[in-house]
């Protein structure tokens, strides 16, 4: 497509770029969303008359790293090669350089500097945006000094429910509240913890729901509303013409049924003359037209209302019936939204709540408010909080649309423009913020609001994301802007088999109609810009039995295939869950096939990590018989378990003797005694000798060393590095050691005082460190969940698993709910915006115990067509990744049934469910042409893994290997020049004192792995920086400070903001910051702090320098070049120093954080 008028929908692109008009975009998968986005930003930049007036918001780090780095680069390569890009073949891209080309002048009109000056890209999070406000607003947002936000906020969750079961022993109210809870919930302390966290994560949602009262009236005349609704709806729906042959059939069943004194449903409608108008009546009529599974009757028995008579007279009676009815549901076939209606009328709530029940939720609208009470009082004890509560202060901050804020006053003159990228991902408190950020905004007044997203791919439920929110928006604008529609149909991603397989199958099972309440989103189809057409785009592997070692072989067959087709294409396998992977990785592994798979392998599940939690475990507590016993187990010292069972019994025997408790007589106790070792084999004993020798010295010591040095050492003297298991494989050893430290890390940054205070505390942030990836990896194989691959775009996908269910949710210690309010046949209301009406609906948790009540029951049907619908975009997500092949992979259950092998359907809640009409026959073709034996039909209980059980184990004499000979040391030695007067022996005092700073700071960006830094972070940090300078010896003008403060503020916003500086930092293999390397050089010694050193992915080591150096005016490139020849020197010195310990590649850099500027190059 060499044209834009090409492109089928780039009328509407152009009409996106309007900067008068505010917009809802839903852009599909593969449209070219961030493109359009970039280039309104780039349209708005030639109408504002400052940079600082448009924001844009993301909601990851890295769609902003992105965003920015796609403008900057855009606007640096039109000014360098304006002539020759406006002359580009591809229309988009053309479009895009235009439109730089316009900003870059209106650039040089005002001044702005912007590609000196990134920082003046407001283009942030929403978490960092929100933070921003209450950092301006410290009185307003109740905040005061700023505290640490944290990522995982589980600890202080837990602190805070703890908190709140101890008020068990404070205030009469608050106790009797706590008191029934635990009465409620069978006084199950952990259970009602961890409800208590759960609720505490998602406060914002709950809170402005209860305020310690509820109000029964209201909440019950939702109810009713409720079910008058469903009555309204279903009488609509049912055909009028068989009105009177319902009538009449319901009340023969009926009249019959009450003869036999029956307690069916259908006894209700004994009386009934018109179309029912209660619940009970329908539910009757459900009774008796649908099956229990919902589907339409084929026949009628006495149960319904219908015997078969004992005279002839009678049995003709019966029959005639029969038939009636017969011919009845007949034509009723085809209502297909009429059964479900009928059917969901059995799930309606009754009219009101019984006394228990209201009681319990009356104590929840008291205790919930108290624990987030006690919440806030844990932050303020930790000067730690979660991104829920920055928000809610940011809200605070902003006050509301009758009563702004200073702050809303101020920003309402300096934002013209709001962006917002992945709006379908947006929560109701970032919902709000937006209205409350464009409140007063009107059309024509010069301001606008972008919004962009697709609600087919609004997959985080999980994270709070309400997908109606955008439907919300589309139908009714955010606050006072109304917002034009448009939607982007091309397609720039996957071949156009790809594309027309994805618009055949979605439009069979996603909904016709949106549905704000349930999330419904309909199905927009998209056209394929790439005509490429391969009639194999697609194909469906069928595995018949829940056999994984089988999937994970067919998928190492379709890599093959797929590297033998297309040599340098990427691949990725995307799954649901981690857990899917299991056996396929142990394949990939197995078979030597190098794949790169980020936070998929859990620290937690690797036998070497397994095998040092329990020796940390140990060291700390004697008396811990299962760490001790694991201990023993495991590779370092391997007893048997005939072994270890005769120690178990030793420690028995001698307890008996002594008359004490057997917990009193630990396992280190046994170790320490030979004479409780006679029933120990001899290569035991011999292995029970070397390690006691070991931990000997440990637990002589204990808590006068880090627990992380203890275990450390332990484990290296015992020979745990020797029974890392290689098998000649280099990469997966350095892994191995790469993860055990990992291990010692996370000890390190959880000890106290030398101890672990809480071990469950500890093992459950274990269980959030994932293995390290394989560094031989070149990439072009992926692993990763479909949520991780959002946003990415693979030439070959494949999606294993897809017959495997997901886990189940835990219901919640309250349950809410808001529905539009129905009042006759009025349209539907806004969900969220108080100010219109909405119903609102609570339940407590069911009582333990007791059966499910019907509210509860309802109200989790409602979460689960929720669920579901998210399963659907789910799967959408998945398969447009591809760019040229999709491979879709899942089993299905068998069962024998009158000698022959059937197909069960899938589970429902599995994603081959919801493809199963369009798959099936693919399916059934597999099984004709199987041979399956009736003993290999099986349900999922065998998965088909085999475990490995040999016990690997250390020589029973084995020794830890002699140190190697000292080096030969040179006498006579001199030393060299200190490294920081080369460095700064060209520099100014205060270019020292700046360098000093921005190295401090780089390290810490480093360490931090960038984690939580931002542009605001770097601003928040003045004090720490004027601290900073005047502990090195700073000594200037007022006026010198801020140009000081100014030029370091510059160098780590544009480190932040450029692609390599974010690389730099990023985080890395063996990565280094500050690393301190003494050696001998020409008979010199030389001591060397080199600023960052890493590994990257091909293996090859680099070793970065920091330059503060500046460079004004033209000839940026020979200064950069000058700075090379004067520093090409001293960083090849630092590699002749790693060269002695490190045979890998050497890779040497400078980066110029002033200047964005980079040079390179490789030492030989």
């Amino acid at each position: 497509m060499n044209n834009l008028d090409q492109i089928p929908d780039a009328e509407e692109r152009l009409r996106a770029l309007d900067p008068a008009t505010s917009f809802i975009v839903q852009a599909p998968a593969g449209s070219g969303k961030t493109g359009l986005l970039i280039q309104r930003y780039l349209r708005l930049l030639t109408c504002v008359d400052n940079p600082e007036e448009i924001i844009a918001i993301t909601f990851t780090r890295k769609a902003a790293a992105e965003m920015r780095e796609r403008i900057l680069t855009a606007l640096q390569t039109v000014e360098t090669k304006s002539t020759e890009l406006l002359n580009e073949s591809n229309p988009f891209q053309r479009l895009t350089f235009e439109l730089a080309n316009a900003a870059l002048r209106r650039d040089q009109q005002c001044g702005w500097q912007i590609l000196e000056n990134p920082a003046r890209l407001r283009i942030q999070t929403i978490d960092s945006l929100c933070a921003s406000f209450t950092q301006q607003m410290p009185v307003m947002s109740k905040f005061g000094s700023q505290p640490e936000t944290v990522e995982d906020a589980l600890q202080l969750y837990n602190q805070a429910a703890l908190a709140t079961i101890d008020l068990l022993n404070g205030d009469e109210l608050v106790a009797k509240d706590i008191e029934h809870l635990f009465e409620y919930l069978g006084n199950d302390t952990d259970r009602i913890v961890r409800l208590l966290v759960e609720m505490l994560a998602r406060r914002d949602h709950w809170l402005r729901h209860i305020h310690g009262n509820a109000a029964r009236e209201e909440l019950e005349e939702s109810l009713e509303n409720v079910r008058r609704t469903a009555v309204d709806h279903i009488s609509a729906l049912f055909p009028p013409v068989l009105k009177t042959e319902l009538l009449a059939l319901v009340c023969y069943a009926a009249a019959n049924l009450m003869a036999e004194k029956s307690s069916s449903m259908i006894t209700q409608c004994d009386v009934l003359e018109d179309i029912p108008y209660s619940v009970e009546q329908w539910c009757g009529i459900a009774e008796l037209l649908l099956t229990t599974d919902g589907s339409w009757r084929k026949r009628v028995t006495r149960n319904q209302g219908f015997p078969p008579g004992k005279t002839v007279a009678e049995r003709e009676t019966a029959k005639a019936w029969k038939m009636r009815i017969g011919d009845f549901i007949e034509q009723l076939g085809d209502q297909h939204e009429l059964r479900q209606v009928l059917h969901a009328m059995r799930q309606m709530p009754p009219p009101a709540y019984d006394d228990n029940q209201w009681k319990m939720l009356e104590v929840l609208t008291r205790v919930l408010p108290r624990a987030a009470a006690e919440l806030n009082l844990v932050f303020h004890l930790n000067r730690q909080v979660d991104f829920v509560e920055v928000s809610q202060r940011a809200l605070l901050a902003l006050g509301d649309s009758e009563m702004p804020t200073d702050l809303v006053l101020t920003l309402d003159y300096k934002i013209r423009h709001l962006l917002i990228d992945e709006f379908q991902d947006t929560s109701i408190s970032q919902f709000l913020m937006i209205e409350k950020l464009t409140a007063g905004w009107e059309a024509g007044d010069g301001r606008s609001l972008f919004a962009v997203g697709d609600p087919m791919q609004s997959i985080y439920r999980f994270r709070e994301a309400e997908v109606g929110l955008f439907l919300q928006a589309r139908q009714s604008g955010i606050g006072h802007i109304t917002l034009e529609s448009i939607t982007l149909s091309s397609n720039f991603r996957s071949q156009l088999g790809i594309v027309n397989w994805v618009n055949q199958t979605f439009q069979q099972f996603m909904p016709v109609f949106e549905d704000v309440a349930v999330g419904a989103v309909a199905y927009t189809p998209s056209f394929a810009a790439h005509q490429e057409h391969d009639e194999r785009a697609v194909t469906i592997h069928p595995i018949l039995g829940n056999d994984r070692n089988l999937e994970a072989q067919m998928v190492m067959d379709v890599i093959a295939h797929t590297r033998n087709k297309d040599p340098g294409g990427s691949i990725a396998i995307l799954v649901r869950n981690r857990s899917h992977l299991s056996a396929i990785i142990e394949y990939l592994k197995a078979n030597q096939v190098c794949f790169h798979a980020v936070d998929i392998e859990s620290l937690n599940q690797k036998p070497l990590i397994q095998d040092l939690l329990m020796l940390a475990r140990a060291l700390q507590n004697p008396a811990d018989s299962l760490a001790w016993l694991s201990v023993l187990r495991a590779p370092w010292c391997g007893l048997t378990l005939n072994d270890l069972q005769a120690l178990i019994l030793m420690q028995t025997a001698a307890s008996d003797d002594k008359g004490c408790d057997r917990r009193s007589l630990t396992i280190w106790a046994l170790i320490q005694n030979d004479s409780s070792w006679s029933a120990v084999s001899e290569d035991g004993a011999t292995r029970l000798r070397r390690v006691r020798k070991v931990l000997e010295q440990c637990m002589q010591n204990r808590y006068r060393k880090t627990m992380r040095t203890s275990v450390e050492s332990v484990w290296q003297a015992l020979g745990g590095p020797a029974c890392v298991i290689n098998d000649g494989n280099e990469s997966a050893f350095s892994e191995m050691i790469d993860d055990a430290e990992k291990f010692f890390e996370y000890l390190e940054q959880c000890e106290s005082a030398g101890k672990i205070l809480n071990w469950t505390d500890f093992e459950d942030g274990l269980a959030k460190l994932y293995a390290s990836a394989d560094l031989q990896s070149d990439g072009s194989l992926q692993i990763m969940t479909i949520h991780k691959s959002k946003g990415l775009e693979f030439d070959t996908v494949l999606l294993p698993g897809l017959g495997n269910s997901p886990r189940m949710k835990s219901r919640q210690l309250l349950q809410w709910m808001e529905l539009p309010c129905h009042r006759g046949n009025d349209a539907v209301k806004d969900l969220y915006d108080s100010g219109r009406e909405t119903d609102l609906f609570l339940a407590p948790i069911q009582e333990t115990g007791k059966t499910v009540d019907k509210i509860n029951q309802w109200m989790a049907l409602f979460e689960q067509d929720k669920e579901n619908y998210e399963s659907d975009r789910l799967l959408y997500v998945a398969v447009t990744r591809a760019r040229k092949y999709l491979h879709l992979l899942g089993h299905v259950n068998l069962h024998g049934k009158s000698g022959e092998t059937e197909l069960k359907k899938p589970k429902i809640g599995c994603l081959l469910n919801r493809l199963w009409p369009v798959v099936e026959q693919k399916y059934v073709s597999a099984l004709k042409k199987t041979d399956f034996q009736p003993n290999r039909v099986g349900d999922a209980g065998d998965n088909g893994c085999r475990f490995d059980q040999t016990l690997k184990r250390l020589p029973s004499n084995w020794q830890i290997p002699d140190a190697p000979k000292p080096v030969f040391w040179i006498s006579k030695v001199e030393n060299a020049v200190p490294q920081e007067e080369i460095e700064y022996s060209w520099a100014g005092e205060i270019a020292r004192h700046i360098g000093s700073v921005v190295h401090r700071t780089l390290q810490q960006m480093a360490d931090d792995e960038l984690n939580g830094w931002d542009i605001e972070r770097i601003y928040s940090m003045r004090n720490v920086f004027i601290k900073g300078l005047q502990a090195s010896g700073f000594e200037a003008t007022h006026v010198m400070l801020e140009k000081s403060i100014d030029r370091i503020n510059s160098a780590l916003i544009n480190t932040l903001t450029d692609e390599r500086g974010r690389w730099l930092l990023s985080k890395q293999h063996e990565a280094r910051n500050e690393f301190r390397l003494t050696g001998i050089m020409n008979h010199k010694v030389v001591n060397y702090v080199i600023d960052r050193t890493f590994c990257d992915l091909n293996n090859h080591r680099w070793i970065i320098d920091y330059k503060t150096s500046s460079h004004e005016g033209a000839g940026r490139e020979i200064f950069l070049d000058r700075e090379l020849k004067r520093y090409h020197n001293q960083l090849s010195s630092y590699a002749e120093i790693f060269r002695k310990m490190d045979k890998r590649k050497i890779f040497l850099g400078l980066y110029f954080p002033l200047l964005s500027g980079w040079r390179e190059w490789e030492h030989k």
